[in-house]
């Protein structure tokens, strides 16, 4: 009898629990629709993701989350930041959200959640125009390159520089716009960037910058980042399903057109990055 009542009380008090666990599991997505705010932590220094132009904050992440927010019913607060700091903010609370955004890789993988791509990562070479030493991605041995501090094109960089016969100097900048200033003032001779990225700086600045192809390392993709534990579960899934929505009806593609000239054909999700 005492052995019956001891597991009804067992059963009851993990009822409770689970009813505990998720009721606080819908507390981030519940707490962004009764604020009626979205706080998105990013650089504005990554054209054409996300920069400031003539004072005002636009790009692709601007358009795209205005979207988001239309689809959760909620307003979108902007929290800028340089980009070595936004995942120590993120897991910190300052934002609910990062827009970037971060190429999806294996080990980021393991500590965040990232949503559906938004469009590839894969790593090229700008160079400065008319520049005839830099005809292949090979052709960077031995040569400065610049790349982003604590970014996934760091990490291509290396790899890529281990499999040349002379290293590249890597030169590491808190904000690629930095490392456009000095490759334009002749202080290196490259800058290592996604393809977009550097295709946008290439059309923006013509006769001073050249894309150096093709595009090297594994194809990779981009996406936004989020906490993975349970609390933000309900939050994530509700951004999750608004952006797979505005990629199925066509707005995303409009978008990746308006930002990159191109559309590009992205997977719905990626489970297995290639590195």
């Amino acid at each position: 009898m005492k052995a019956n009542s001891l597991l009804k009380g067992l059963v009851g008090a993990a009822f409770l629990l689970g009813a505990a666990v998720s009721a606080h599991a819908a507390d981030t997505l519940a707490a962004v629709k009764a604020a009626g705010t979205l706080k998105v932590g990013t650089e504005t220094a990554f054209a054409p993701f996300d920069y400031i132009d003539a004072g005002e904050h636009t790009g692709l992440n601007v358009d795209l989350f205005a979207e988001i927010g239309k689809e959760l019913g909620v307003k979108i607060e902007w929290v800028a930041l340089p980009w070595d700091g936004v995942f120590p903010a993120l897991e910190a609370g300052k934002f609910d959200v990062v827009a970037g955004p971060a190429t999806i890789t294996k080990k980021r993988m393991e500590r965040y959640r990232f949503t559906p791509p938004i469009a590839e990562a894969t790593i090229a070479i700008l160079k400065k125009a008319g520049d005839t030493t830099i005809s292949k991605p090979e052709d960077i041995a031995g040569k400065t390159i610049g790349v982003g501090k604590a970014t996934a094109q760091l990490d291509q960089l290396k790899e890529f520089s281990a499999t040349l016969p002379t290293k590249v100097d890597v030169r590491e900048y808190p904000a690629f716009t930095e490392s456009y200033a000095d490759l334009a003032a002749g202080r290196i001779a490259g800058v290592a960037n996604s393809l977009p990225n550097i295709a946008f700086v290439a059309s923006q600045r013509k006769g001073t910058f050249e894309v150096v192809l093709p595009p090297f390392g594994k194809k990779s993709y981009f996406g936004f980042i989020g906490l993975k534990d349970a609390d933000h579960a309900p939050l994530m899934d509700a951004i999750d399903a608004a952006m797979l929505k505005i990629k199925a009806d066509g707005r995303m593609a409009e978008l990746q057109k308006k930002w990159f000239g191109a559309s590009f054909d992205t997977p719905d999700a990626v489970k297995d990055p290639a590195f």
